[in-house]
């Protein structure tokens, strides 16, 4: 097919010159990952939350640690019948400790961990979610600018013939009809054209609001629009997503929370044993009598244990052990819920490497008939409307195989999240 003279510079126009801010920066994949990775607001919402679990996991907010406190207080009292005024002012410096409670502190400790790795769970999770997002992105991008490219084709050739089909009535070779249809031919396509301009500007403010960029820069996109065809074995998918998924551990984690809840239920049935000490000084003032102060410490050692408490605390762990219960249940309905996800990207993934092919084969016999149909078309062995279906039929075939190009790139990335790839090739 005789390549067109005009939409290399028209859509390296468009790449580089739609946004008239900003140098022009060559963009990535790899790089759109990175920028995500700092800028994204779901990530940095989700890392602001896994810092906050991190702070709140201590030893202090568990109750290990004693609590330290000072007190002052005023007393001024008037005797009306003795007519007599005093005053005093107390002082003090306490500190209070648990020393045991049925294990609680060791358990609420436990607890915290658990939280903060489940933060950081979630954290993983949108760290794949965000880098699929951004590869389907990035890709739109490449699928729209190529589809660009190819009414940018047809447009040009339609153009052509409508220049033609004028020179030739000029010369008494073609009729007005013909040419009104070339026209009219022409200008549908680039109706079509203008409108992917507009989905192809609409894919790259996608992308950039994926990627949390708000410096307005105007990228160059430098990958391929391509795709591997990599032959995976489903076995070793499945275990691995059993393993590594992010989700699936996620649920591992809400497990043993709901263990240690349970635990913690059962503590209550202990006693608790707390040490109280400090010192206080109390000064008193008074015009009738001398004014004096006393100095005074204490320690004190507590035992206390709720002997009943209407049943409260056995329902409590028998809430707990249900809700364990239910997480285990939970963790058996995700684990066949992913498989079956698994499966169906599987085998939409096999089937889609075949359509490629044959997209592929579709593209070359339509490119190839439709140069063939030109030259038949200027040396009157076609009509006009034979030659607009040749172009219709490259015209689908071109999109349908650019559109399985890039199923196939999604499908790809939605079995290597869930198979928990992107956060081992990430690092994270």
């Amino acid at each position: 097919m005789k390549l067109m003279k005009k939409t290399g510079i028209i859509i390296l126009m468009l790449t580089m010159g739609y946004l008239v801010k900003g140098q022009a920066t060559e963009l990535s994949l790899s790089d759109a990952i990175n920028i995500a990775m700092e800028n994204n607001f779901g990530l940095r919402i989700s890392r602001a939350e896994t810092e906050v679990a991190g702070i709140n996991n201590n030893w202090a907010a568990a109750g290990r640690l004693p609590s330290v406190g000072f007190d002052l207080s005023s007393s001024n009292n008037y005797n009306v019948t003795d007519d007599k005024l005093s005053a005093s002012l107390n002082a003090g410096l306490g500190l209070r400790w648990t020393i045991f409670d049925g294990f609680r502190i060791s358990l609420t400790k436990d607890k915290l961990n658990r939280l903060e790795e489940l933060a950081e769970g979630r954290t993983a999770v949108v760290i794949e979610n965000t880098v699929e997002d951004v590869i389907q992105g990035y890709y739109q991008v490449l699928l729209q600018k190529e589809r660009l490219k190819v009414l940018g084709d047809i447009m040009e050739l339609s153009e052509d013939r409508y220049e033609y089909e004028k020179t030739r009535q000029e010369f008494g070779n073609s009729v007005t009809y013909n040419v009104l249809q070339a026209k009219n031919n022409y200008l549908s396509d680039k109706a079509a054209y203008i409108n992917q301009e507009v989905n192809y500007r609409n894919a790259v403010r996608n992308l950039g609001f994926i990627l949390g960029d708000n410096s307005g820069s105007n990228y160059i996109f430098t990958e391929k629009f391509e795709a591997d065809t990599v032959d995976y074995l489903l076995a070793e998918m499945v275990d691995k997503m059993l393993s590594e998924n992010s989700v699936l551990r996620n649920q591992y984690i809400n497990i043993m929370l709901s263990q240690n809840e349970t635990e913690l239920s059962r503590s209550n049935f202990y006693p608790s044993l707390s040490l109280s000490a400090g010192i206080s000084n109390n000064n008193i003032f008074s015009p009738e009598v001398s004014s004096g102060s006393s100095l005074s410490t204490y320690a004190n050692v507590t035992l206390s244990y709720d002997i009943y408490q209407g049943g409260l605390r056995k329902r409590a762990v028998e809430v707990a052990k249900l809700n364990e219960s239910i997480a285990g249940i939970e963790e058996e309905e995700l684990k066949r819920s992913l498989t079956n996800n698994l499966l169906n990207l599987y085998d939409r993934y096999e089937v889609q490497k075949e359509l490629l092919y044959i997209a592929g084969e579709s593209v070359e016999a339509a490119a190839l008939n439709m140069e063939i149909a030109g030259d038949k078309f200027r040396a009157g062995a076609i009509n006009s409307f034979n030659y607009r279906d040749i172009q219709l039929i490259y015209l689908n075939a071109a999109y349908q195989r650019l559109q399985d190009i890039y199923n196939l790139i999604v499908t790809r990335a939605s079995l290597t999240r869930l198979t928990g790839g992107f956060i081992n090739e990430e690092g994270e």
